[in-house]
């Protein structure tokens, strides 16, 4: 069975805030959840990609920024140079040059978008605060490039069928994207204890409910232990449920890729320089 690898990433992990990996497989519609992962640090993160053997991952990062905003800046237009580009300015120079980009952009309209985040209802990857996603990309796509991981359509050019066991394979996921379809606009999740009410403890419930009864487009069921259960549900922050809805969008694509899709399900016309949400 192909281990299957779902992250729930922070571009600056801590023992508070850390990076979960959900390790998992897909059995006959169904994803069984082996076990749960935490790492504090992105240094354990680098180490863990090098390291890990064979593995698909969805990861809760933007993967690239959006055309509109390369092209207004004059960075390359080709996705490795302009990731490698990205990577060599610091977090104070990111912000200062969107923030620029954004002064200058009429009220309503600050930030760019890339095609993907239309569909899928995610933030711009260029946001630095609530969520720091363009921060997060900064981080960690960066050591996916230093690590040799195939990013399909990006970096690497595709995986054959057949291939993919001996390979580590990057896509891009976004759990909020098939937690808004099962709960609307239900809060699951807070890092903020004062936050961490009953009624987002039942959305929680809820919320896993559905993956195990297969109630998504997805069409796939969750298996899980009793134990498993607990501890997601648990879970205020939703760090550990964010990881499983990643693990569940990979699992998606990997079941497209065993049907032949190219690019574990990404739509062919996606452009190459903005990268796309897996199952969006």
């Amino acid at each position: 069975m192909t281990l299957l690898v779902g992250c729930d990433f922070s571009s600056s992990p801590t023992r508070r805030k850390q990076i979960v990996l959900a390790y998992g497989g897909l059995r006959s519609g169904r994803v069984v959840l082996s076990r749960l992962e935490r790492l504090d640090s992105l240094q354990a993160f680098s180490a863990w990609l090098h390291q890990a053997p064979s593995w698909i991952g969805g990861f809760d990062m933007p993967f690239g920024l959006p055309r509109t905003l390369v092209e207004a800046l004059g960075w390359p237009l080709e996705w490795e140079a302009c990731m490698r580009h990205y990577a060599s300015l610091s977090r104070a120079d990111i912000r200062a040059c969107f923030a620029a980009y954004c002064d200058a952009r009429p009220v309503g309209g600050k930030f760019a978008h890339r095609a993907t985040d239309l569909v899928a209802g995610s933030s711009s990857s260029m946001k630095w605060v609530n969520p720091p996603v363009a921060y997060m990309l900064h981080a960690g796509v960066p050591l996916l490039l230093e690590a040799g991981v195939r990013l399909p359509g990006l970096h690497n050019g595709s995986v054959p069928l057949g291939v993919v066991a001996h390979e580590r394979v990057a896509l891009e996921a976004y759990p909020g994207m098939l937690a808004r379809e099962v709960l609307g606009g239900r809060s699951y999740k807070s890092d903020d204890k004062a936050k961490q009410t009953s009624a987002r403890l039942i959305a929680r419930k809820d919320l896993v409910t559905a993956l195990e009864m297969g109630a998504t487009r997805l069409q796939l069921h969750l298996t899980l232990t009793h134990a498993q259960r607990d501890a997601l549900v648990e879970d205020a922050t939703g760090d550990a449920l964010d990881a499983v809805l990643c693990l569940m969008q990979v699992a998606w694509g990997l079941a497209q890729h065993l049907q032949g899709a190219p690019r574990f399900g990404l739509p062919l016309e996606m452009d190459p320089l903005e990268g796309w949400i897996l199952s969006a």
